[in-house]
């Protein structure tokens, strides 16, 4: 009988550990697919240990570029920027898309000086008394991407990219150059090391991507966004 009993607590065992794994692996997926939808980062090694708190209106970083005036027209785009016509299919509306309402961060480095980011990025002037806004924009130099679409690929952001907000900004962006900063460019996403192409970046919800042009390269900051957004 003792083998008997022995194989039936080993059989026991391995229906208890099968259940494990299946109960692991569903916690697994629904923790990825909570993850896929709302897109939270978590900070890697590298950002800062103590997260800084993001205010809508407020300025982060040395201004370098001119700021837009919102008296004549909300031009925040370069000469080579949408100026209202389509980039990469996205258009410029009068209006506010409802379908898709989420924000990424971006933080430009130049050789250790953050820079800020200017407000009215993606709007235009159709005439004098009427503007227009690409789905890519910001509204303030705090570096928050408003990513406010008319559709919708993935649940979380959409297929939008870094790529497409530089190409409405009208400034380049590779590996040796971010808008008018030119050197080595290092790259984190939600404070993780990233290697691939700079233009393919998705703009998620919460999504916080740091470029870092020359040296020193910093430690990538860790923001907080405002409440509700």
């Amino acid at each position: 009988m003792v083998p008997v009993y022995i194989g039936l607590a080993v059989f026991i065992v391995l229906v208890f550990a099968g259940f494990g794994i299946m109960s692991a692996v569903q916690n697994s997926k629904r923790n990825a697919q909570q993850s896929f939808v709302t897109a939270t980062p978590t900070p890697g090694a590298g950002p800062s240990s103590k997260p800084i708190q993001l205010k809508d209106g407020a300025a982060v970083g040395k201004r370098v570029f001119p700021t837009p005036d919102p008296g004549h027209g909300f031009i925040g785009d370069t000469v080579l920027g949408g100026r209202s016509l389509p980039v990469d299919n996205i258009p410029c509306e009068t209006s506010e898309a409802a379908v898709l309402h989420v924000h990424s961060h971006l933080s430009i480095f130049n050789h250790g000086v953050q820079e800020q980011l200017p407000p009215y990025l993606g709007m235009a002037s159709l005439s004098a008394s009427q503007g227009c806004l690409y789905w890519l924009h910001t509204h303030d130099g705090s570096g928050i991407i408003h990513i406010e679409a008319g559709s919708i690929v993935s649940p979380n952001g959409g297929n939008y990219t870094l790529g497409n907000f530089f190409d409405i900004w009208g400034q380049p962006l590779n590996r040796t150059q971010v808008g008018p900063f030119k050197g080595a460019v290092t790259a984190f996403v939600n404070g993780s090391p990233y290697s691939g192409d700079l233009t393919s970046i998705p703009l998620r919800a919460h999504q916080q991507i740091v470029l870092e042009v020359g040296t020193p390269v910093v430690p990538p900051p860790n923001y907080i966004f405002p409440f509700g957004d």
